[in-house]
């Protein structure tokens, strides 16, 4: 294999839905161990990139590399976190069933778990902070607790990438930091992440690199260049709006009826 820089390569990929076209050649290349944050209004194709990443969507055109090898050839190296409103909380399983189940690629499906497998599970509830939670069935847990159990699971995969989908919606304060916490222990360990979030001076005051989307790349680099003004205009359009004092709110991220704006530094984050 020929060695490459780069951990994660997305070449000119496009997916659509249907005759609806999702995404449309985006590119981008991230470095071993990079903190990257996803940005973009509400349909902009994050959760659609984030799906096609691990394999759940087929893609039109273009090409995914791992470690520079094709999407697949991987089971265990990428682990994903979706929206916690994705899943059915209200399936019958413990925070230990769901732990393990970052395992699965390691052991399959069917074969009962190893003591290694075991091991690893204990550690990440550990290192979470969830073992006292371990035999709690996911329904009573808070969305703070589910967050958790979601970042155990994935810690106990051992992945070389973690994709992320808005994991700070909806979650307290000290959820947050334990997550960003957790992710400074992962860039010790060169665990390349990846993060989708509406939170404009979170991606920039604590990602190495932002990826400005709007079903295409609007901008890909150091947050300061990214997240200029006119890139921000450009992907968030009529949904960016500015104040007698120049500052930029971008108000599209929250449900309808939600009061709650994502309020950048004053003209823009970057100017």
């Amino acid at each position: 294999m020929t060695h490459t820089p780069h951990r994660l390569e997305v070449e000119n990929i496009s997916i659509a839905y249907g005759d609806k076209k999702v995404l449309n050649d985006v590119s981008f290349q991230v470095p071993h161990g990079a903190r990257i944050a996803v940005v973009g209004p509400n349909g902009a194709g994050k959760s659609t990139l984030f799906k096609a990443l691990v394999g759940l969507l087929p893609l039109q055109s273009g090409h995914i590399l791992i470690h520079g090898l094709p999407l697949g050839d991987h089971k265990d190296c990428v682990a994903y976190i979706p929206q916690r409103e994705e899943v059915d909380w209200r399936f019958p399983v413990t925070v230990d069933d769901v732990v393990m189940m970052g395992r699965f690629n390691t052991r399959g499906w069917f074969a009962r778990p190893n003591q290694a497998d075991r091991e690893a599970v204990k550690r990440s509830l550990h290192e979470m902070s969830i073992a006292n939670l371990a035999t709690t069935s996911i329904s009573d847990l808070s969305g703070g607790q589910q967050q958790r159990v979601f970042l155990a699971r994935a810690l106990a995969q051992e992945p070389h990438i973690l994709l992320m989908d808005e994991p700070f919606t909806g979650v307290d304060v000290t959820t947050q930091e334990a997550t960003l916490d957790l992710l400074d222990r992962l860039r010790e360990r060169k665990v390349t992440a990846i993060i989708s979030t509406h939170d404009l001076n979170l991606a920039a005051s604590r990602f190495d690199a932002v990826l400005l989307i709007n079903r295409r790349v609007v901008a890909y680099g150091e947050p300061k260049e990214a997240l200029k003004q006119e890139n921000l205009k450009l992907a968030f359009g009529n949904s960016l709006l500015v104040t007698e004092n120049g500052a930029l709110l971008v108000d599209e991220c929250c449900p309808p009826g939600e009061e709650h704006h994502h309020e950048t530094e004053a003209n823009g984050l970057y100017d």
